[in-house]
């Protein structure tokens, strides 16, 4: 029977978070609800993700988004991975590069034959046999050619790079065409219901009353519902990611527009550069425990690529999750729900995850518990798997030249973490966990860049000969050199296909 109970929905708080919320329920919902976002232009939100990961194209065809019209609105650039620096020892590289690595033989994964041959000597660096991290070494991109299933033109993966503020101003636009009010101001009181704990209502400054039976909490960290009024509680990882802190700020661009993130390891954190069409973005993320605020931002400023654009702005933060993403009628999504910095773009990732186990477990008016429970529950995974894989990039470190690194060298880390890293130690192998976000091609790609060494290498590469391997890693070498030859400069691409108008001054 056809559900008649249909309810008002009540965004708090826009942003990334909010406007993704809004964008994705007003696009699915067909205004058969009505939605409301809270927003106060006083507040501002925090503004720093501005890299992405391929899993928003998803989001993007759900709203049946024109990318280049997209680019060009948000002043974005393309992504094919991320570059880290220093990482494992001062001094080292590697790309985490996006979608496969070589091409995958019957008895077992490719990196298996490239593994039997490299820890003999015998074989170049991993980032030799996938395209999208020989396309960041030349600075050159293209889209993925479907019509040629065979090629590894075929397996360009891409994400993006743009401005947080305009996209948010983009993903408004789209939902105000689709029905979604906008309310500005401040939320002075949150009104609890004494019968069953349920929200009732947001009061602003000016006293306006707003009802709604489902409340999406995208406040940021404020959490001003999730936690503010319903008093969920918070689970620190700190211990695991001790960074507590991020100065950001702009600046001009460069020669080469790069399609790839960077992330620099510094003494006690790491600095990001996200270039954009218009500016490079960039931030230090540091522990206070080990670094003081103004040492932080002295090595930001020297180390940027063109004249900074702003003053730097810091923000504070605690890595972890709320104990329950979805309490009572209230939902947390993005900083609200949890925080795992930055490092391997994962913020939006999260935002997005928890819009769409929102579209799935969608509440009837009763709010069921096992609906409540399971969103809960799979959320929980969402940010756990998040959580072992930036731990990964601490843990999985030589340097011993700061206190930091020390600390994160020798910590515990969960033991989910510890069996992954001794898999790979033993005989090279990873393996992905259910639908968890990062694949077995990335697990790979940070272990080795880290400096895991396996012991050996999984049996079944022996079935081939070692002359058979070597022929096959040249092949798979040579056919991505001879597409990444082919491929524009990341510049030339956007330039013809969806550059941006400039900026005004």
């Amino acid at each position: 029977m056809e559900q008649d109970k249909k309810f008002d929905v009540v965004i708090v708080g826009g942003g990334t978070s909010g406007w993704m919320t809004a964008a994705a329920l007003s696009k699915v919902l067909k205004g058969q609800y009505n939605i409301k976002l809270v927003e106060s232009d006083e507040i501002s939100t925090i503004g720093v993700g501005e890299a992405t990961i391929p899993m928003i194209n998803l989001f993007n065809r759900l709203l049946d988004l024109d990318e280049d019209q997209f680019m060009r609105e948000t002043q974005a650039s393309f992504k094919l991975g991320i570059e880290f620096v220093n990482w494992g020892r001062l001094g080292d590289r590697y790309v985490h590069g996006f979608g496969v690595i070589g091409q995958d033989n019957w008895t077992c994964d490719f990196h298996q034959y490239w593994l039997k041959q490299y820890l003999a000597g015998k074989a170049k660096d991993l980032d030799h046999y996938s395209i999208n991290t020989a396309a960041c070494h030349d600075n050159k991109f293209m889209r993925a050619l479907p019509d040629m299933p065979n090629s590894p033109l075929s397996q360009i993966a891409h994400a993006y790079h743009f401005d947080a503020g305009l996209y948010a101003k983009f993903l408004r636009k789209f939902s105000e065409a689709r029905g979604v009010t906008r309310i500005e101001g401040k939320i002075n009181n949150v009104i609890v219901r004494d019968a069953d704990g349920h929200i009732e209502a947001v009061v602003l400054e000016n006293g306006q009353k707003i009802e709604g039976s489902l409340f999406i909490d995208c406040s940021g960290f404020r959490a001003l519902l999730i936690e503010g009024a319903l008093k969920t509680g918070f689970e620190d990882w700190s211990h695991w990611l001790p960074c507590d802190r991020a100065i950001a700020i702009p600046c001009a661009s460069a020669k080469v527009l790069t399609p790839y993130t960077r992330s620099t390891a510094r003494s006690a954190g790491w600095q990001w550069r996200i270039p954009l069409q218009h500016r490079i973005g960039n931030g230090h993320v540091f522990s206070s425990k080990f670094m003081s605020e103004d040492e932080a931002t002295a090595i930001l400023l020297s180390n940027l690529d063109g004249a900074p654009l702003a003053d730097p702005r810091t923000v504070k933060f605690v890595t972890g999750k709320r104990k329950k993403a979805w309490n009572k009628n209230c939902i947390a999504i993005g900083l609200a729900s949890g925080f795992v910095e930055p490092l391997e773009s994962t913020s939006i990732h999260l935002v997005q995850m928890g819009i769409a186990h929102l579209l799935t477990f969608f509440p009837s008016a009763g709010f069921e518990a096992a609906d409540t429970t399971a969103y809960n529950r799979i959320m929980n995974q969402e940010y756990d798997w998040v959580r072992d894989f930036i731990i990964l990039h601490y843990k999985a470190t030589e340097r011993s030249d700061s206190p930091f690194w020390n600390y994160c060298r020798e910590m515990e880390v969960p033991a989910s973490l510890t069996e992954r890293m001794d898999l790979y130690r033993s005989n090279g192998r990873v393996y992905r966990e259910g639908n968890e976000l990062f694949t077995k091609v990335s697990w790979l790609q940070v272990m080795h860049g880290q400096r895991i060494k396996p012991q050996s290498y999984h049996p079944l590469a022996d079935l081939l000969s070692e002359t058979e391997i070597q022929t096959y890693l040249n092949e798979v070498e040579g056919v991505i050199g001879a597409c990444v030859n082919v491929m524009p400069t990341h510049a030339d691409f956007i330039a013809q296909h969806c550059a941006a108008p400039p900026v005004m001054a």
